[in-house]
């Protein structure tokens, strides 16, 4: 099972990091390989945290393949879990967590694991995924420059 975590800090506080992974709808203006995305559904907790479902497209060259998820996005815990519905998946679990590290920064946690249904498309897909996750903690740190003002590195 194919899986990937990073640790990353970043000079950007934790609860705007956690805005910017939980503006899902955002995601294909700066995510590698997203498409497309449409929410689905949005529910908002009466503890102040949310749910969205989404479906996602990514696309390399000329493959696309969508799926849809859960995001639970609790800005009090800055976590934001994904569960997996349906899609191109065996199973796929994500999280995102920030830890508060200066008054200025923060780690941005990342983890996936995931599991194509068909061998076929986990050959075909599974490198691009990898490298698709790899960029990501870059992808979402050049985003949040560009939102909230680039800081000095320390």
């Amino acid at each position: 099972m194919p899986q990937y975590s990073n640790r990353r800090r970043v000079q950007h506080t934790a609860g705007d990091m956690f805005d910017l992974v939980a503006d899902i709808g955002k995601y294909p203006e700066f995510v590698p390989m997203c498409s497309e995305m449409h929410l689905r559904n949005r529910k908002d907790n009466a503890d102040g945290s949310f749910e969205v479902v989404a479906t996602m497209t990514v696309a390399y060259k000329m493959i696309r393949q969508s799926f849809t998820s859960r995001a639970r996005c609790d800005k009090a815990k800055l976590k934001v879990l994904v569960e997996y519905l349906d899609g191109p998946f065996r199973h796929l679990h994500n999280r995102w967590v920030f830890h508060p590290t200066g008054e200025h920064s923060c780690d941005v946690e990342f983890y996936i694991d995931y599991e194509f249904r068909s061998r076929a498309l986990a050959l075909l897909m599974g490198a691009m995924f990898d490298a698709a996750f790899r960029r990501f903690a870059v992808a979402f740190e050049e985003r949040a420059d560009k939102i909230y003002g680039r800081r000095h590195r320390a």
